[in-house]
């Protein structure tokens, strides 16, 4: 496993900061002119990369209206809608890509995308792009990961609804066609995504099960969840992102918002400098708090070889004394000389 993997010019690996991804998807509302915003917006709110979707509605399904092609389904965003029409209003113009790519580099962002069949592919090499992401829905999809493979460019392969043996033929079709840096994000592939059904231990067991990055596919509210997945390992967050929620567009009910996606940045990085190591003991920054443990003091002063007793010994702060653990060993001993009250207790000064 390559420890680190170069996107653009932004390390990825658990010595950087995470990688934040904002997925624009549909959230242009077919709109050139907020695509660019949106491209703004997330740069001012510090992600690190930007993302798109390539595809057509019909590169990607059929104009069919039979019950396999209907979403039938009360409590989906896209309820009564064919696949064909759900992807005419979401898919990002082809011709669009050229120029939401040049403004995510103007603002020193990473822009790349998720092909949806190989003439994507072969489009978006046209483009120079740095990397490629497989969506969840097209971890199946084998001569789609084996082409992108053959790019020889970063992969970054989201989980969703996979089993293990559906990662393990995804992970070896792209490591026999030549994947050297591949990511994979766990994911759940609902809309919105709850907590409860995120299961974000899975991010280490899928580290150690396929040897390689992992970062999380992140389609709750809010940035807890992802906050979570750092804490386990994660190295890549990518969050659906859009202006502003109620301006509607097929993903906006569970995307940031960019003041959400600020604190997203902010948070993750809190979240990974926040890991460190195995660590006991004071550490360095902790040295000047010692003197607030407690110790033994002389509580009274004392005079030459009188009895020290539960009055004239006390443990208290700061922590200049003895530890507290010869408290009870002092009880009966006689004091050398005399003692001031407010003295630490140190076996120079005791018979």
């Amino acid at each position: 496993m390559s420890s680190v993997i170069h996107i653009g010019q932004r390390a990825i690996g658990a010595n950087h900061a995470p990688f934040i991804i904002a997925e624009m998807s549909g959230n242009h509302n077919q709109s050139l002119e907020r695509a660019l915003e949106i491209v703004d917006a997330a740069a001012v709110a510090g992600a690190h990369a930007l993302k798109l979707q390539t595809y057509t509605a019909d590169t990607i399904t059929l104009n069919v209206r039979n019950k396999d092609f209907l979403i039938d389904d009360k409590k989906s965003l896209w309820d009564g809608s064919n696949l064909h029409e759900l992807y005419q209003k979401a898919y990002t113009p082809w011709e669009w890509h050229q120029p939401i790519m040049e403004r995510a580099q103007q603002h020193g962002m990473v822009c790349f995308s998720s092909p949806f069949d190989e003439t994507a592919v072969d489009f978006l090499e046209s483009l120079n792009v740095p990397a490629y992401k497989i969506a969840s829905f097209e971890n199946n999809h084998l001569p789609l990961i084996e082409k992108v493979a053959k790019t020889g460019k970063p992969m970054i392969i989201s989980t969703g609804m996979a089993t293990i043996s559906d990662i393990e033929e995804a992970v070896k079709t792209a490591r026999n066609a030549g994947c050297k840096d591949l990511i994979l994000l766990k994911c759940t592939s609902t809309y919105p995504a709850l907590p409860t059904n995120t299961n974000v231990l899975t991010i280490p067991h899928l580290k150690q099960m396929f040897d390689c990055q992992i970062g999380l596919s992140d389609h709750t509210m809010g940035v807890g969840v992802s906050v979570a997945a750092v804490a386990h390992g994660a190295t890549v967050i990518e969050k659906h992102f859009t202006l502003n929620r109620s301006d509607g567009g097929v993903d906006s009910a569970f995307s940031l918002e960019p003041d959400e996606l600020k604190s997203l940045v902010v948070e993750t990085e809190r979240a990974w400098l926040s890991l460190g190591q195995v660590w006991y003991g004071p550490t360095e920054a902790e040295q000047k708090s010692l003197m607030f443990r407690r110790s033994v003091y002389f509580a009274e002063d004392i005079q030459a070889g009188e009895v020290l007793t539960a009055k004239n010994l006390r443990v208290v702060r700061p922590g200049f004394g003895l530890h507290p653990r010869f408290y009870q060993s002092l009880l009966g001993k006689r004091a050398r000389n005399n003692i001031e009250k407010g003295t630490p207790v140190v076996w120079e000064l005791i018979e």
